[in-house]
């Protein structure tokens, strides 16, 4: 479970990185980073995309997935509907609209 989890949150930082200019290690460790909203809500998205991915390593395999908000992207990278890569865009973009 927990290799799954950390396999895929760094999958999710190499995917945010040509977007930010944090670390999403060090962002999980620093409460003045995830008190930026720019921050926070590519960190959510990093963690519920992780957790799907743990759940799908135990044989949960959703028939669909909802969300709201950076949730929405996070369902899109787990449904398939968007790349790792182009979720991370999205919400690291948005998230400094």
């Amino acid at each position: 479970g927990s290799g799954v989890f950390a396999g895929r949150m760094a999958e999710c930082e190499r995917a945010l990185a040509p977007f930010v200019d944090w670390s999403l290690a060090e962002a999980l460790g620093s409460e003045s980073l995830l008190a930026r909203v720019d921050v926070v809500q590519p960190v959510l998205w990093a963690v519920m995309v992780s957790l799907a991915e743990v759940w799908r390593s135990f044989g949960v395999v959703p028939d669909a997935v909802v969300g709201h908000s950076q949730g929405e992207v996070a369902a899109a990278c787990v449904a398939g509907g968007l790349s790792l890569e182009d979720g991370a865009r999205v919400v690291a973009l948005r998230s400094r609209a």
